[in-house]
């Protein structure tokens, strides 16, 4: 006799969810991204800090909520989405967590490499940040040009750049505390980097 059952059976879960660093709690929702970046860590290792960021799938918002919960929040800093990929791939997921975090107090801040409004096209994504409480926001520059940022992070979308620097444009409009970051490798001119966001009225950080 067939078991019916099986087919709704959700696979078991492997890889980690939550992580500990700098005292934050950071957030690994997807391993999906929009990009293949020359420097992902993703290309020489498994994780971070000796934890196993490669997911077996997805968790679902339950899971991740689930995982939370294991965790006093009031004792860290923030908490962090980023992880082994691009958050906003699960951007609904992103949305739901942060108004659930918010409604707790916790400050909330998503790391992203600025796609997010060429993967949800005709939403307003940084209104819907806003709206779902999100505190701040680390946008991955990586590049002084569109030409050097095609090159070294390999964007699966065109205008991929003028994406990027909109998102961070649009958050500091929106009063999102915005920071944009580049990956400090030979070929990458950083002042050109740091006028770049600091125009824009975000901070700088080269990681």
């Amino acid at each position: 006799m067939k078991d019916d059952n099986k087919k709704n059976t959700i696979p078991m879960f492997e890889g980690t969810i939550s992580y500990e660093a700098f005292g934050n709690l950071y957030l690994n929702i997807t391993n999906q991204c929009s990009a293949k970046c020359i420097f992902c860590i993703r290309d020489e290792c498994d994780g971070v800090y000796g934890y196993n960021l490669r997911l077996s799938r997805e968790p679902t918002e339950q899971e991740i909520i689930s995982d939370l919960e294991k965790h006093d929040l009031s004792n860290y800093k923030e908490v962090v989405f980023t992880g082994f990929g691009e958050p906003t791939c699960r951007f609904d997921t992103v949305l739901h967590i942060t108004k659930w975090l918010n409604k707790k107090g916790i400050h909330v801040r998503l790391d992203t490499n600025g796609h997010t409004a060429l993967m949800n096209p005709g939403r307003n994504v940084i209104a819907e940040l806003k709206a779902a409480g999100l505190d701040a926001v680390s946008v991955s520059l990586n590049a002084e040009s569109e030409e050097i940022y095609n090159k070294i992070c390999k964007p699966k979308y065109e205008e991929s750049y003028q994406a990027v620097l909109d998102f961070a444009k649009e958050a500091v409009k929106a009063g999102i505390k915005t920071r944009m970051t580049v990956v400090g490798q030979d070929g990458i001119d950083i002042d050109k980097c740091e006028k770049i966001a600091t125009d824009i009225g975000a901070t700088f950080r080269v990681r």
